[in-house]
């Protein structure tokens, strides 16, 4: 797990008697004062337009394979080894699960319908033009070894947005369309290229028909519906549980820990189960949030939102620390055995099919959804389809942990390609991470002021306040108010499916309002709905929020 052999000579205090290795020990200690000086970083830099946390996190992680490599003379530059399951088992669910917890349900519903149409449809058609962009571009570069499968594997591994360092540099208050619409697509996205990846891989390509694209579709929908339903239960049952048996009443410490343990439980079923975990805990740590989290005492529902948080931004920091240490894995760059114009050939390649992948789904699709929208103020204006597409380029731990799980251990998988080009296809994954996140990642927040701001106050607001005015006006109509026709009231069910042609998210809204407030809260909880008892923290103030 370790390395500096040079060092290990030097510690002779570690003898048989010490269970603990000492390079193990090196390395941590290494990692715990990188994560350090990365808060510390960070904070100094907070207000600087060009930086954030994944930046500063990457550039030291380079930094610090510099110094590896030159103490270990070039020998080796890692400190830890990258395993596929410390990664996905560990460090991703906290983060997936603190970015359901911590969503605005309700911009993230009200744009729901973009979110969806970009995270689902946006990424399998960026996963199909990558996946065909690299068939005919690695012909020409002269890599052979790769089969139909590592080319749909290639596919969804750069389809995977790095939704973390996006979310460092959009601003909730200031931008609250983009900010929702590119973090649940990011958050969608990421579930959907993982589960593109597991469809690839469960598919037998050995022998191809006609029937494969229906297969792959199928299991993609299987996987994708299974997972939300899984997260929903698990969500539902953790909030009944609380909610009945009310632990705060004799220790808050048992709630925090039945919330956080059923949260990690409901990724590691969906493992079990050979579904997608992130898209399990990314709706169970949503349904968490609206019903679960009302029902703990108040000094439960503090420490909840402070502790998912905190877990979350170690275990990002640890990652991208990471993934700029291991850019300098020079055992990798090794076994490649690649030149310079190869290496930056498959790249630039990597580059280009990002860039014409994205731009492919979010202008066109922007479009289709403004065929739909009735207001001027609700539309997708250029500029924002522009700031949508430019701040959903960079990649990030995604797609290196696919790429790793790929392309890293080719002698005991069934895939053809070869040991040199799987090392290049991770090289040069690693490259795109790299380039995407410092360059683009650092240009974002500045192009955000040049080219949107000035002249966003008006459109954002329109945008916000006119689903609010829907909402009025729906329940209007519903009540026989003066927008009907004539002096009778209409049929409720023509009204409502007239209403759900025209306005289809808002109308969805208001029922599921009715709908949930009538059945699930009673049941489950939430505001409004949490027991008094009393002595508890809560008291009277939840019974009137």
């Amino acid at each position: 797990m370790g390395f500096l052999d040079a060092l290990q000579t030097k510690h002779s205090l570690q003898d048989s008697s010490s269970f603990l290795n000492t390079s193990t020990v090196i390395a941590l200690c290494l990692f715990f004062t990188l994560l350090c000086a990365c808060i510390v970083i960070g904070h100094l830099l907070e207000e600087h337009r060009w930086a954030n946390e994944s930046i500063t996190a990457l550039l030291l992680g380079l930094c610090a394979g510099v110094v590896v490599l030159l103490v270990s003379k070039g020998q080796s530059s890692k400190i830890l080894t990258f395993n596929e399951d410390l990664f996905f088992l560990y460090l991703l669910p906290p983060i997936i699960f603190n970015a359901g917890f911590q969503v605005k349900k309700k911009q993230f519903f009200k744009n729901f319908s973009i979110i969806l149409m970009f995270g689902v449809f946006g990424t399998i058609i960026s996963f199909c033009l990558v996946s065909a962009g690299a068939f005919l571009l690695f012909k020409k570069i002269g890599i052979t070894s790769l089969s139909l499968k590592g080319y749909l594997a290639i596919g969804a591994i750069l389809s995977a947005t790095d939704s973390v360092c996006t979310l460092q540099v959009l601003n909730q208050e200031e931008t609250p369309f983009l900010y929702s619409v590119v973090f649940g697509e990011g958050v969608v996205n990421d579930a959907t290229s993982i589960v593109l990846y597991n469809s690839v891989l469960s598919l037998d390509f050995s022998n191809i028909d006609a029937l494969t694209a229906l297969k792959l579709l199928g299991t993609f929908l299987y996987l994708f519906f299974t997972s939300t339903i899984l997260g929903v239960v698990a969500g539902l049952l953790s909030a009944f549980i609380i909610k009945t048996l009310y632990f705060g009443r004799h220790s808050t410490d048992r709630e925090v820990a039945l919330m956080m343990i059923m949260a990690y439980l409901s990724y590691m079923l969906a493992e079990l189960l050979n579904l997608s975990g992130i898209l399990t805990v990314f709706f169970c740590g949503i349904v968490m949030s609206h019903y679960t989290w009302h029902n703990v005492t108040e000094s439960s529902r503090i420490t909840t939102k402070h502790a998912f948080a905190t877990i979350s931004f170690i275990s990002e920091t640890f990652i991208f620390l990471y993934v700029g240490m291991d850019a300098l894995d020079i055992d990798k760059w090794r076994s490649s055995k690649a030149s310079a114009g190869t290496s930056v050939a498959v790249s630039s390649s990597f580059l280009a099919l990002v860039l014409i992948g994205r731009a492919a789904f979010v202008f066109s699709l922007s479009n289709v959804v403004n065929l739909f929208k009735s207001a001027e103020g609700t539309k997708v204006e250029f500029r924002q389809q522009f700031i949508i597409w430019w701040a959903g380029l960079m990649r990030g731990a995604v797609t290196v942990a696919l790429s790793y799980s790929e392309f890293a251990d080719t002698d005991s998988s069934s895939t053809q390609e070869s040991t040199q080009d799987a090392a290049l296809m991770i090289t040069s994954t690693i490259i795109v991470v790299l380039f995407s996140t410092v360059v683009f990642g650092s240009i974002t927040k500045p192009l955000i002021g040049a080219v949107l701001l000035r002249h966003a106050k008006p459109t954002v607001s329109d945008a916000t306040d006119i689903a609010s005015l829907e909402d009025l006006r729906i329940l209007f109509l519903e009540n026989g108010g003066p927008g009907d026709d004539g002096n009778n009231q209409p049929s409720p069910k023509a009204s409502s499916l007239r209403l759900l042609m025209r306005f289809p998210t808002s109308t969805v809204h208001y029922f599921w309002r009715k709908f949930d407030d009538r059945f699930m809260r009673p049941v489950f909880g939430g505001r409004g709905f949490v027991p008094y008892v009393p002595g508890s923290p809560t008291g009277a103030q939840d019974e009137t929020s």
